[in-house]
């Protein structure tokens, strides 16, 4: 009975073209528009090399810290070089900056002044640099003077202030926090859309859970009349109708990542597996949710699937699908809003895997969406235990 109605299950479902489009055709459509938006987005934003000038004159020559910033900022060999630097005098830099050579020129005096035309990205990121190393400055002068105050109590009055600066500039290196680099060399910032196209891909197999559920539902459809009077085992049944869209969901899933990686050539990196994993149990929580919408809702079908659609897309914009700072803003402002949001909890267990060298948040991502299911499922079995009809 039970292979009997998941075969006849599975023949229904995928006779029906409107939930094939939604659940298989749909997210490969999106995936193909994201990469079209995306593809060359980073290229297009990569910083240039910045074209600047600096008046050579003895007050520049004497500031070791901001020489010495400046020679590794525009190295060849520095692999994050920044700027093109043209040492020259006053008359020739202004001739420079009018004709727009060069975005700004530095002037040192007492103070390092910043001279400039327009007010752009590559003006702010050079005044950002400015204030950074007057930041470090600070710091490193501190720190020699109280060197240079050693010397003396030490006896040593021919004292080397270069040596001394540059002394204290390597041991500020090697204090800093060295930032270990754990992410995936293959992935960028643009991955979100894709982290959130997984998720809706996820989310809309409840789309499948729910119209299986409204043809065993006796207000909905005949084929619920009959199964409502019928002596058959419904919960046997009802298994194998969830269990049928459950496997098309999976498999909606299945050709959204060979798309994505053999087509669209996107690299989600070493822990495909675990992407993989989140993505079931995500496809768990849009079933059930799907089953949720079906048994709550007194609606007809059609507005019964708005909501469902609704509540999703909702969801992926929270996460981060039409703009991908909203997840950030919604993390900042309501925490909770994306805490109880399916959509979000994927996205963010996909982020955890990224970002994080452990698996604490992405097992706590993996904890909540299988709450959320269970929560789904009890207030469905309620909303079934509650359903009366008067005739059928």
């Amino acid at each position: 009975m039970f292979k009997h109605e998941l075969k006849y299950s599975l023949k229904v479902l995928l006779k029906n073209k409107i939930l094939l489009f939604w659940t298989l055709a749909f997210p490969l459509i999106i995936g193909i528009f994201f990469n079209m938006a995306f593809s060359d987005v980073e290229k297009n934003e990569k910083l240039d090399i910045i074209d600047i000038a600096i008046i050579e004159n003895k007050s520049w020559s004497e500031d070791i810290i901001f020489k010495n910033a400046f020679e590794s900022l525009s190295d060849d060999k520095n692999k994050e070089r920044m700027f093109n630097i043209t040492y020259t005098d006053k008359k020739n830099v202004e001739k420079l900056l009018e004709e727009e050579k060069i975005t700004g020129y530095i002037e040192k005096d007492k103070n390092v002044n910043l001279v400039v035309k327009h007010s752009d990205i590559n003006e702010t990121i050079l005044k950002y640099v400015i204030e950074e190393i007057n930041s470090n400055k600070e710091i490193i002068e501190t720190l020699s003077k109280k060197e240079i105050e050693e010397n003396y109590k030490n006896g040593v009055y021919t004292i080397d202030y270069q040596k001394i600066y540059q002394e204290v500039i390597n041991l500020i290196n090697k204090e800093e926090v060295e930032l270990n680099d754990i992410s995936k060399n293959n992935l960028s910032y643009t991955m979100i859309e894709y982290y959130t196209l997984i998720a809706m891909t996820a989310l809309y197999g409840g789309i499948l859970s729910m119209f299986m559920i409204n043809k065993h539902l006796a207000n909905m459809d005949s084929v619920g009349k009959r199964i409502a009077i019928s002596p058959i085992k419904k919960g046997k049944m009802l298994l194998a109708t969830l269990l049928a869209s459950y496997l098309i969901q999976l498999f909606g899933l299945l050709l959204l990542f060979l798309f994505t990686i053999f087509i669209l050539k996107v690299e989600y990196g070493t822990n495909i597996i675990l992407i993989i994993l989140l993505a079931i149990i995500g496809s768990f929580a849009g079933l059930c949710l799907g089953i949720a919408v079906a048994t709550l809702s007194k609606s007809g079908e059609n507005t019964k699937t708005g909501i469902l659609l609704a509540i999703t897309m909702f969801g992926c914009f929270l996460s981060g699908m039409m703009g991908i700072t909203m997840k950030y803003i919604i993390d900042s402002n309501i925490p909770l809003l994306n805490k109880i949001n399916p959509a979000s909890m994927i996205t963010d267990g996909l982020y955890s895997l990224y970002y994080f060298d452990t698996y604490n948040r992405f097992i706590f991502d993996i904890v909540s969406l299988i709450i959320f299911s269970l929560v789904m499922i009890l207030l469905s079995i309620r909303g079934l235990r509650r359903t009366k009809y008067d005739s059928i």
